[in-house]
């Protein structure tokens, strides 16, 4: 008897224009100390599949047929109180954004302390020392500090980690994992994938991961089941499905993955979808394109484009009146490194080593405590009339993590794509503002029907192309990406950046390109900056960094990247001259 079985479920959304149904006639099972993998794109039910074992499906979805079983007994009937018992501490689930999943009102000691006095015969004194032990588990340093502290005091990646603990707390027999490890780095993501492995092993736990990163895939699951459009497309062992898969789906979705071994000149794109994104940009001459009329395609030297010299940046974690007691944290220390011309340099390190401080000092969203940040011979740290930072302003633009968040809701694609053109006045009349804007949005493959829409009727994947387009309305010199595709699937991701190495090689456009996804670096850079705990420890070229790290910490990083081996080149356009594998 497996310890759950999911069979023939069916699961519709209800509508005005009929019902939608989301997972169609799924069979699942998982034996105890099993992971069993879930991958698919945005949309393909693997969520939902999640949600229908924890009955935390929302209105109007439905569940109209099959059944979930743990262990022999349907859980998909129990009463409310019941339901209540079986949540938490028989079945668990790692939500993939920690900040619905955590209260913000509350400490992370009395979220994860009141949840095992709940379920767990213990005192409050041994949940507390339990929770002690949670926290350092998971990797978060200071544990009994942090534990007093509330969600928003940390990071994205620290709060994933709390989410973690809180679901491992009540020692579950199933965890349902729903991209547990989108937001961490590297390191932390390996930790994280340890104590998973070894939760399951020594306790016989079996999962349920739910993911886009195939790395994650290779390295933890045993069994992979692939999803599209709500349908089971393929099952087995996770050797055979990535490495020998069957279906042409599972063929095209792998294909898309990121490669560690080998740099490639441009990304797969995962053809089985229909209507999937084409180069509509083949044909197209940028010189006489509204983005290239302004460029000087002549200048092609070494001279730097950007000098960063001896960065620092202190942020005050406690104030108090006398100085000695003040609590301060060195973001970034120290930094120097030069960005040339139409380079793509990438920055990489863990949660919290300073990338994305860097890059908002550079976009001047952050004032520096130290140091400078030259871009074409003016000290931008040294300008204060509100003329000189607005001429920078327009050359530097920014390309954020979360494409959401970083567009008002309120406001149509047009409005959104034309502000930084009517602030900067790049158009002689609200006419050619709006042909401008047209002309940007099919450029990044959107097409001129998204003008009049709001961002909420886009996919993450368009999103992160109205962000793009909205970067480029000022034809900006220098282009900052931070995390610009971590959220995406591989098809989406593979999608936007080829688009970005398309802006690279023919706008001649200069990248900061700050990922914690290795191989996406060595797939985009040109030289890459390796950064711990605030300071750079080492800058090399992209190939030189991965065949031969120097630092210490670098080899540790790069030893802790997936392999996968198994992966065919077959069919790859390997870019010239052919790198090391």
């Amino acid at each position: 008897m497996a310890l759950l079985d999911i069979e023939k479920l069916h699961i519709e959304f209800a509508s005005r224009h009929g019902a939608l149904t989301a997972i169609d006639n799924v069979t699942l099972s998982l034996e105890k100390g099993e992971i069993l993998g879930v991958v698919g794109e945005s949309g393909a039910g693997k969520s939902t599949i999640g949600n229908a074992v924890m009955r935390l499906l929302e209105p109007p979805g439905k569940m109209t047929g099959g059944a979930v079983s743990l262990q022999g007994r349907r859980i998909d009937q129990l009463p409310p109180h019941q339901l209540r018992e079986l949540r938490g501490r028989r079945i668990s689930m790692i939500f993939q954004d920690p900040l619905t999943s955590l209260d913000p009102l509350q400490t992370i000691e009395s979220q994860l302390v009141e949840t095992m006095l709940v379920h767990l015969s213990l005192t409050r004194q041994q949940a507390h020392a339990r929770a002690v032990e949670l926290l350092e588990s998971v990797g978060i340093p200071e544990p009994r500090l942090r534990l007093q502290q509330y969600p928003h005091q940390f990071s994205g990646g620290m709060r994933q980690r709390v989410v973690i603990a809180l679901a491992l707390c009540c020692e579950p027999e199933v965890v349902i994992a729903d991209e547990p490890t989108t937001a961490l780095d590297v390191s932390i993501q390996a930790q994280i994938l340890d104590l998973l492995r070894k939760l399951c092993k020594e306790k016989q736990v079996g999962m349920i991961l739910i993911t886009h990163d195939m790395g994650v895939i290779a390295e933890i699951t045993d069994r992979v089941a692939v999803l599209y459009r709500g349908k089971l497309v393929e099952e087995g062992p996770t050797g055979k499905i990535l490495g020998n898969p069957d279906h042409p789906y599972t063929k095209s979705l792998i294909s898309a993955v990121p490669r560690p071994d080998v740099k490639l000149r441009r990304f797969p794109m995962v053809t089985y979808i229909e209507n999937v994104q084409t180069d509509s940009r083949k044909d197209l001459d940028i010189r006489t394109h509204w983005l290239g009329q302004a460029r000087d395609y002549g200048r092609h030297d070494d001279t730097p484009l950007l000098r960063v010299e001896n960065l620092g940046m202190r942020f005050v974690l406690k104030d108090a009146f006398l100085k000695k007691n003040r609590r301060m944290l060195d973001a970034v220390k120290g930094a120097s490194f030069t960005i040339r011309e139409g380079e793509v340099f990438g920055l990489v390190g863990e949660s919290g080593s300073g990338k994305s401080t860097i890059a908002r000092l550079i976009a001047g969203l952050y004032k520096a405590s130290s140091g400078s940040v030259i871009f074409d011979n003016v000290n931008v740290t040294a300008l204060r009339n509100e003329a000189g930072l607005n001429a920078f302003r327009r050359q530097i633009q920014m390309v954020f993590q979360d494409p959401y968040s970083s567009l008002n809701p309120r406001m149509r694609i047009l409005d959104i794509v034309a502000e930084p053109i009517r602030f900067h006045k790049l158009a002689s009349s609200e006419a050619q503002t709006r042909a401008i804007v047209a002309d940007l949005l099919d450029y990044v493959g959107l097409g001129q029907r998204a003008l009049r829409r709001y961002p909420h009727e886009f996919s993450g994947g368009q999103r992160q192309r109205i962000c793009i387009a909205r970067a480029l309305a000022t034809r900006p010199r220098f282009l900052i990406c931070d995390e610009p595709t971590s959220a995406l699937d591989v098809s989406i991701q593979a999608q936007i950046l080829n688009l970005l190495k398309d802006l690279q090689e023919k706008l001649h456009l200069t990248i900061l390109f700050i990922s914690h996804d290795l191989p996406v670096i060595r797939q985009m850079c040109d030289r890459v900056g390796v950064m711990r705990h605030g300071e750079l420890l080492e800058v090399a070229d992209t190939e030189t960094l991965f065949a031969h790290p120097q630092h210490e910490y670098s080899k540790h990083l790069l030893s802790l990247m997936p392999t996968l081996h198994f992966m065919s080149r077959e069919g790859l356009e390997l870019e010239k001259p052919a790198t090391l594998a």
